[in-house]
């Protein structure tokens, strides 16, 4: 029986009003016995104490009865409070371990930054993107496909899986607590998160193999390789947009709840923060001015991003 619901209370309440209702019948009762005494009437007198004991042996049990409930419910109720805080001051200390662990991989997608900014914010091909990173053709091309190889290089895309919450949150009462919403967007972006990293280890050996084995600029030369290398970079683009977008919402995300300390179990989703953007620059500059205010260790949430090209 869940005592803080309330339904505790009804049945030690009832148990202690009804028992203390039998005692004052008993009493009652007992007034009669004593009349009975002084008239002398000795089948009555007989009866009524009968009456008036187990009146009052009911009553003294039932209240009995009620005070060990409310006892046991009261020490139970004590126990589980203490077992929520422990488990809430755990979660807070794995979410700021993620949040530690998870701004050095979210920072090095500045290398990617640097690629699909090229020219003006990316945009999906499909969305009318037509920066460089889009419109890029021969050499320019060539000069893309030697920058993502030293981004491939440099960025572990394995180091992603550090940006995982749910595996924290769904063994613990928080995740009963927490808003549904809010709850399937931390779960959809750790998933796209996936998607993407698996993606991009499938692009970089596609791109290597559309190259093949001779020099690059050779082979953008060649139309039919090149339009086979273009169309690789772009999935390569698609995959790695998509992955600084769903890393750096998904930091975002956990310091803002982070920094609302054990109340966080209980807000409800940030627009600016869920809000579906077209490109990585629209939504920066949609949650920023919120971002900025959120607070985490030393720093604004903000920062964390490390939106922009690579220092």
């Amino acid at each position: 029986m869940d005592f803080s619901a309330g339904h505790g209370y009804l049945l030690i309440g009832g148990l202690i009003l009804v028992g203390a209702g039998l005692l004052i019948l008993s009493l009652i009762v007992n007034l009669g016995v004593a009349h009975s005494v002084r008239e002398d009437v000795r089948h009555r007198e007989k009866l009524l104490e009968y009456y008036r004991n187990i009146f009052s042996q009911l009553g003294v049990i039932l209240i009995g009865i009620g005070v060990s409930l409310f006892i046991f419910f009261f020490q139970q109720n004590y126990q589980d409070q203490r077992k929520r805080e422990t488990e809430l001051q755990q979660v807070l200390a794995k979410l700021a371990a993620r949040i530690a662990r998870g701004a050095p991989v979210v920072a090095s997608l500045g290398e990617f930054d640097e690629v699909l900014d090229e020219g003006g914010p990316y945009l999906s091909p499909d969305l009318g993107g037509k920066n460089a990173a889009i419109s890029a053709q021969g050499t320019e091309l060539g000069k893309q496909v030697a920058k993502i190889r030293l981004v491939e290089r440099d960025i572990d895309v394995g180091d992603f899986d550090i940006l995982n919450l749910s595996r924290d949150l769904e063994t613990t009462f928080v995740v009963n607590e927490l808003d549904p919403t809010l709850w399937f967007n931390i779960v959809r972006d750790e998933n796209e998160i996936k998607y993407a990293t698996t993606q991009l280890a499938l692009d970089y050996k596609d791109l290597q193999d559309a190259v093949g084995g001779e020099p690059v600029e050779a082979a953008v030369a060649d139309p039919e390789k090149e339009r086979k290398i273009k169309q690789e970079v772009l999935d390569i683009f698609y995959d790695a947009d998509l992955l600084r977008q769903r890393s750096r919402r998904f930091l975002g995300r956990a310091c803002w709840l982070f920094s609302k300390g054990r109340g966080f179990v209980t807000v409800a989703p940030a627009d600016a923060i869920e809000a579906d953007a077209k490109s990585q620059q629209e939504w920066i500059e949609g949650s920023k001015p919120l971002l900025t205010q959120a607070r985490s260790g030393s720093g604004d949430c903000f920062k964390l991003l490390r939106y922009g090209p690579a220092s």
